[in-house]
């Protein structure tokens, strides 16, 4: 016999046959690679288009059977401002919002990893932090320096904002010297990212997931 669905309890539809079918509403959405923002990578280059998820979140935002997002992390860097206006984004959510890094979090991955509620890092993920830089031509001029100082203090008061970690930490771990073979920053393994106060929680999967329910649960509660 089809079943048909008549109502919705408590989260869960309810069919003629009276059988209830578990609907989390929970979403997923993955960023990867470099953030694409206004110049085109090349075709090798993995990359998340920041055009393709800023439509995506707010059709989250106003889909009435969506309870909340898991986004899930393995950046390699890319546009900072456009990175930054992805976790702009999902910071001024209204849905419950949990983050997972699971490879690595670089650069801008770390304002998008801090931009959910509550934050989660596999152990053998890692953060990279580092000064922010520019490729391509740069005009060698006192006002180029002072863009990037601008920059980065944007980047360093949005993190420390929304997580653990102190502006003068941050920008502590970001001028490192001898950590990176070529640059200056710190990379950070799950536990020191918590530790540091960067993430929130070692864990996987199910961590992100059960964390994510149960705010989707105290949501409902205080709404009803």
């Amino acid at each position: 016999m089809k079943k048909i669905v008549l109502a919705e309890e408590d989260g869960q539809k309810v069919s003629e046959e009276g059988e209830k079918s578990r609907t989390s509403g929970i979403r997923s959405m993955t960023i990867i690679g470099q953030v694409e923002g206004h110049s085109i990578l090349g075709e090798t280059v993995k990359t998340t288009k920041y055009e393709h998820i800023i439509p995506s979140l707010v059709s989250l935002e106003e889909d009435e059977d969506a309870k909340g997002l898991l986004v899930i992390l393995n950046t390699a860097g890319g546009d900072v401002e456009a990175g930054l206006a992805i976790a702009e984004m999902i910071a001024s959510m209204k849905k419950p919002t949990v983050s997972l890094v699971i490879g690595g979090g670089h650069s801008i991955g770390v304002p998008l990893a801090v931009s959910a509620r509550v934050s989660f890092i596999v152990p053998s993920a890692s953060m990279t932090v580092h000064p922010v830089r520019m490729s391509g031509t740069m005009i060698g001029a006192p006002q180029t320096y002072d863009y990037l100082s601008r920059v980065q203090k944007r980047i360093v008061r949005f993190v420390a904002s929304h997580s653990q970690i102190s502006e003068a930490r941050l920008s502590e771990l970001m001028l490192v010297p001898d950590e990176l073979a070529a640059d200056m920053g710190s990379v950070l393994d799950g536990l020191q990212a918590v530790e540091e106060g960067i993430i929130d929680r070692v864990g996987g999967l199910s961590d992100a997931l059960d964390e994510l329910r149960a705010m989707i649960g105290s949501d409902r509660t205080a709404n009803s």
